[in-house]
């Protein structure tokens, strides 16, 4: 009987202690993934030309291969980058200010060039 008694007193420690250290511990939720909005590029269009983001809240903007070399460019976000043939890029944006801001290839690409723009709307 003296043996049950000592092994329900050693349960009830080790149970005691996993709780005490569960208590203790911090429970850390990792960030949710960042969002990914694929941008198609070609001769001489972004598809989609209209891209809805929330102020603060980090996206990444993915763009398809192109058929030459073109840029993506917004100036009043800050963000800019090259996009090459047959290499997805990748753009990581975190909009600081809410409104509307036009984005365009700054690279020239052809006769289309100037038509190649886009607007991105950030709200609150």
């Amino acid at each position: 009987m003296k043996t049950n008694t000592n092994r329900l007193r050693g349960v009830v420690a080790v149970l005691a202690l996993c709780l005490a250290v569960a208590g203790a511990a911090k429970v850390v939720a990792s960030p949710p993934a960042e969002q990914v909005i694929k941008v198609t590029v070609r001769k001489f269009a972004f598809v989609p030309d209209g891209i809805t983001l929330k102020v603060g809240v980090p996206v990444i903007l993915e763009f398809t291969p192109a058929e030459v070399l073109m840029g993506f460019n917004v100036p009043d976000l800050g963000v800019r980058t090259d996009i090459v043939p047959g290499k997805v890029t990748r753009l990581r944006v975190v909009p600081t200010k809410t409104g509307s801001f036009v984005f365009f290839c700054d690279i020239f690409c052809g006769s289309g060039h100037a038509e190649m723009t886009g607007t991105i709307t950030v709200v609150a």
